[in-house]
């Protein structure tokens, strides 16, 4: 085993990357920007991301390059808009962008290609595009010149659930059923062939690697909270629930499958009975159908949409709540419920895809994935239950911080992905565990 003397140099390559969005961008720089303090980085990024990060110190050609493929990528957008509508057809928009995509690669190589043969980059990270079909031309180049490559954390192709067939239509999700296909994609095998660590970002895409790449598997969530933007919030005594209306929150994009309408249909007796308030928070092609669902059930004075906020308006927001209601029914990540959780906020969730990893009896209700009705009918009688006792909420919102804070920090991922550098520098030898292994990890 080789004792490190000195800081390991990365060349990240992050396409999304930006401290003033939120979603994917946002992760992508704050898993950027927590690598940071542990390694020496030079971060590609797209040309729409330079004004950002030169807001916040950094000098572009000294810490980072910016590529411009924006004409190819606007293009897919285009056309995935005009085909599946505005906020929706994600992973079509996903597919038409691997072009645009292989492009950025193809540039970044023509400019940095030279350094990486020098030995100026110890490990070369992809950390963005997530998606599991994308490939990438610096996997191979990488191993040749005898620089390991690291992929991920990869996410993505969570199968939309059988209870519900009418979402993937919904969302405009017409090459959901080629899906499977990409496995034959020109690079799929040569990118993973090539990669000396794959960073799995749930059970889901660990599952969708084939078992002969295994060996190089380290499992790693790709979401994190940033101790900057939410601070440790005061813990929350079973007293200071009781005497006054159950708060609960919803915080989204208004689109079908992340189920609003859902949270709001489940809550409508509490609303109406004036044991409940509920904030929805976000925006989206949903909203008109949210509105006339709260005129039908009226609650209009049970039910506030404060809109879209800034990432930095969110954890203050959360912080009033006492529960999130967020029954989305395909969600690869789940942001918004690890925030939740992070201001203290006790979450009922479905359970399946990123919520369902986040969310444990611990810390929160999952609800096991079922029809409608029936998901409905549970988050209904957690609700009651609740409304009627309170207080219970307070060691379960204790559990949810220490868990947000103690295994999903972006400074303790930022160690975990220091160690995965060094396995495959060799400079330790057996393969680094999350904290929270999947129980699946043979």
């Amino acid at each position: 085993m080789t004792v490190p003397t000195r800081r390991i140099r990365v060349l990240v390559l992050s396409d999304n990357c930006n401290p003033d969005w939120e979603s994917v961008p946002l992760q992508g720089w704050l898993h950027y920007a927590a690598l940071r303090a542990h390694v020496d980085t030079h971060l590609v990024t797209r040309n729409w991301n330079r004004e950002a990060l030169t807001a916040q110190g950094l000098v572009e050609g000294q810490d980072f390059t910016c590529i411009d493929t924006d004409a190819l990528f606007d293009a897919a957008r285009w056309v995935v808009k005009k085909v599946s509508g505005p906020e929706r057809g994600m992973g079509m928009l996903t597919g038409l962008t691997i072009p645009s995509y292989v492009m950025f690669e193809h540039l970044a190589w023509r400019q940095l290609g030279p350094a990486v043969k020098a030995g100026a980059f110890d490990v070369v990270h992809r950390i963005m595009p997530m998606s599991p079909v994308v490939p990438s031309l610096f996997a191979a180049r990488c191993r040749r010149a005898g620089v390991p490559f690291v992929l991920g954390p990869l996410n993505g192709g969570l199968p939309w659930p059988k209870q519900f067939p009418e979402l993937r239509r919904d969302e405009g999700e017409w090459f959901a059923r080629l899906r499977a296909a990409h496995r034959l994609l020109p690079g799929y095998r040569s990118t993973r062939n090539n990669a000396a660590a794959i960073v799995a970002g749930g059970e889901n895409a660990w599952t969708d690697v084939p078992k002969r790449w295994h060996d190089k598997l380290v499992y790693m969530l790709e979401l994190g909270i940033d101790p900057a933007r939410f601070p440790v919030p005061p813990p929350r005594s079973p007293e200071s629930y009781r005497g006054r209306k159950l708060r609960a929150v919803w915080l989204g994009r208004f689109v079908r499958y992340k189920g609003a309408d859902i949270a709001l249909e489940a809550a409508a007796p509490l609303l109406q009975d004036g044991r409940m308030e509920l904030d929805i928070i976000g925006f989206g092609p949903e909203q008109p159908r949210l509105d006339a669902m709260v005129a039908e059930y009226g609650v209009a004075n049970a039910v506030t949409f404060p809109g879209k906020l800034k990432h930095h308006e969110i954890a203050a927001r959360l912080a009033l709540a006492d529960v999130m209601t967020f029954p989305s029914l395909r969600e690869l990540g789940g942001a918004a419920v690890l925030e939740a959780m992070a201001a203290g906020v006790v979450p009922i969730v479905v359970k399946y895809g990123g919520p369902g990893e986040l969310v444990n009896e611990e810390c929160g209700f999952p609800i096991p994935m079922a029809e409608r009705a029936v998901i409905v009918a549970t988050m209904r009688d957690i609700l009651e239950r609740l409304a009627a006792d309170p207080g219970q909420l307070a060691a379960k919102s204790a559990r949810g911080v220490e868990r947000a804070f103690g295994e999903f920090s972006w400074p303790a991922k930022a160690l975990h992905m220091l160690e995965i550098y060094r396995w495959v520098l060799g400079q330790r030898p057996d393969r680094p565990v999350s904290a929270i292994r999947l129980q699946t990890v043979e």
